[in-house]
Parts: C-alpha cells; structure tokens; sequence
C-alpha cells in the first residue's frame, strides 16, 4: 500500500480520516488483489445522474463504455467528429451506440513522480511540468501525487487545490532506487479505492529502467490491463545507458499501451512543459462511446473491441482505445472493468 514519506521534514498527508483508515486500506487492498482477477465488467447506465453526480452514470444496464481518443496523422487531437463517423465492433460484430459524446469531464488524476537519485537534478523541471498539467486540465480534477524511490509514498492524497498538491511535489529526498512497476500497481490500488469520478488517469514521469520492484513488468502490465485507468508515461531516458534506457522504454511503453493512453520521450526538460500540456489537452478532447453488447452471456471470455473512424476529408485517422474488456458475472457492487488497449488506423 502507499504509505507515508518517513523523513523528518516531510509532513504526515495522511492525516485525518485517511490516516485513521491505514489498517483498513491494506485489507481493501489484499481484496483488490483478489478481486483484480475475478472483476466483472463494469455496467453502466444510460443516463447521467443529476446535481452533484453530474459527471457519473449510475450502475443500471449493460453499457459497455469507452474512452477514445482520435490523432491525425501528425499526432493531433480531432475534437469535432459526428457519431456518424464512429463505428464500434465487438468480436467482429458491429454494435449500436447508445451513448456518444465529446466532453471535458471532470477526472481522477494520480502524478506518479520517480524520486530515485538519478532524478535529483531534474526534479525542480519534472514538478513546474506537473504543476502546469494540473493548471491545463479541467478546474474540477482530483489529483494525487505520489513520490516514489525503492517505495511509493503517498505524499498528497485527492485535492483541486494546487498549493497543496505543489507541496506534495516538493517533498524530494532523492536517492535510492527506481521501483516504477510498483509505485504504478499500488497507485492503481488507491485510485481504485479512493477516487470519486468515473475517468481515471495515471501519469508516470521517471528517468530509467525500474531496479527495484518486487513485481515484474508483466504482472504490472496485467493489473493496468484489469484496471481501466488510462496511464500516460514519461521517460527522461538520456540514451546513453544503452540496453537499459532500452528496456525502460519498452515497459512505458507496454504499461501505456495495455491501458489506452500514450507515451512520451522528451529530448529534454524544456520539452517536459510541452509534454505537460499535450497531455492535458488530450484527456480534455476524448470521445465517450457507449453500447449494449449483442452478447450478453456473462462467460468470463474476453470481447475484443474495435473503434473504426471514418472521415475521408481529415485524412488517415488514429484511433487510441482499450481492446476488450472479460464478460464476467454481475455483483452487487461491480467494480471496474478489466481492459486491455491498442493503437488502430481508421
């Protein structure tokens, strides 16, 4: 589980009714080991809720929901598509969208910043470009900011409030080593437990090969799989560690793709200010696809799925998306789907 930074001159986040449920939290979290295996897929309902659910659908119908994002050719978010050029396919047969819209809602945001000692030098740049994704991104975002070495810390639990999340960045004791797969894992955990909106997005900044998890990059790929969290990867790879800088930037790229976000290799941290507000822009200018799946057998099978885009006068299009998700029986209280993602052409 995250925990709390143990140096002096950090501050206990998790103060308050967090703190008073650490104990329960690490069993919430064994469960969602379990759980993460046996998960059904979440179920929707047609309709938003009203007042303060505004940006939620209530569990009711067999929706099957959808985040994509469309690029050109040079990588660019287009906004302005019609459900008319959208075409959603489930084992190879074309489904009927219920629910289509382009919406800057408001979303679960955890920063997952690499605090090893190779970072040291880069912090101050990695947290202004983290600072201004949060001031890219919609007003009613809730974010967390975890620190993480050879442990993950949780160092500014869900908040809007910037002032409080650019104290949590600031909380640097760089040293050590890089323990990404399991920052990624138990951040997921906490998202799961914690966040209070329907889209959830993870973004992981660090600058090398993880050396010090104690799960592998395929157990974590599997639990990003299972999760539908959207997961966005930053490497500050030099290019000079060879093999390793290599093998870093295949896992952030395996972790982005299993989970429908993007990677990102900035040449430099000037380029990490851009790489902030891309981001940001592309989270603000994704589609919400909904259907009700023909096949409603709950088999446990996994139902690939299949956005096609077409728009002859935008050119070759780019569609981002999870591939599938396992049709699973139905509980009480389903939790999120499990997904798998891809990059497609339309």
């Amino acid at each position: 589980m995250l925990r709390r930074s143990k140096t002096s001159h950090r501050p206990d986040v998790l103060s308050g009714a967090f703190a008073s449920r650490i104990l329960s939290v690490l069993a919430a979290v064994s469960l969602f080991l379990f759980l993460r295996v046996l998960a059904p897929p979440r179920v929707l309902a047609q309709v938003q809720s009203s007042s303060d659910d505004d940006y939620r659908l209530r569990v009711e119908t067999d929706l099957v929901v959808l985040h994509a994002t469309i690029t050109d050719k040079d990588s660019r978010p287009v906004a302005d598509l019609t459900q008319e050029s959208f075409r959603v396919f489930e084992d190879k047969v074309e489904q009927q969208i219920k629910i289509f819209k382009r919406e800057d809602i408001p979303v679960s945001v955890g920063i997952v910043v690499d605090n090893s000692g190779s970072m040291r030098d880069k912090r101050k740049g990695v947290n202004s470009a983290a600072l201004k994704f949060v001031q890219s991104s919609n007003p009613l975002d809730e974010v967390f900011i975890v620190n993480f070495n050879e442990e993950a810390f949780l160092d500014a639990d869900f908040t809007g409030s910037i002032p409080l999340l650019e104290e949590g960045l600031e909380k640097i004791d760089a040293r050590g080593g890089t323990a990404l797969y399991d920052a990624v894992d138990m951040s997921l955990a906490h998202m799961k437990e914690r966040a209070t909106l329907d889209k959830k997005v993870l973004i992981a900044i660090t600058d090398g090969e993880d050396n010090a998890s104690r799960i592998s990059l395929e157990q974590v790929v599997q639990a990003v799989e299972r999760a539908n969290v959207m997961i966005y990867t930053v490497g500050l790879l030099s290019g000079e560690n060879g093999r390793s800088d290599r093998r870093a930037k295949r896992a952030l790229e395996e972790i982005s793709k299993a989970s429908g976000g993007a990677v990102f290799f900035p040449e430099n941290l000037d380029e990490v200010l851009s790489v902030a507000t891309a981001i940001a822009n592309d989270i603000r200018n994704q589609y919400v696809i909904a259907y009700t799946p023909t096949n409603l057998e709950k088999d446990g099978s996994f139902r690939r799925v299949e956005i096609k885009v077409n728009a002859p006068r935008r050119g070759k299009l780019y569609v981002r998306t999870r591939t599938g998700y396992y049709a699973q029986e139905l509980t009480t209280s389903p939790p999120e789907e499990p997904s798998k993602t891809t990059d497609s052409s339309g």
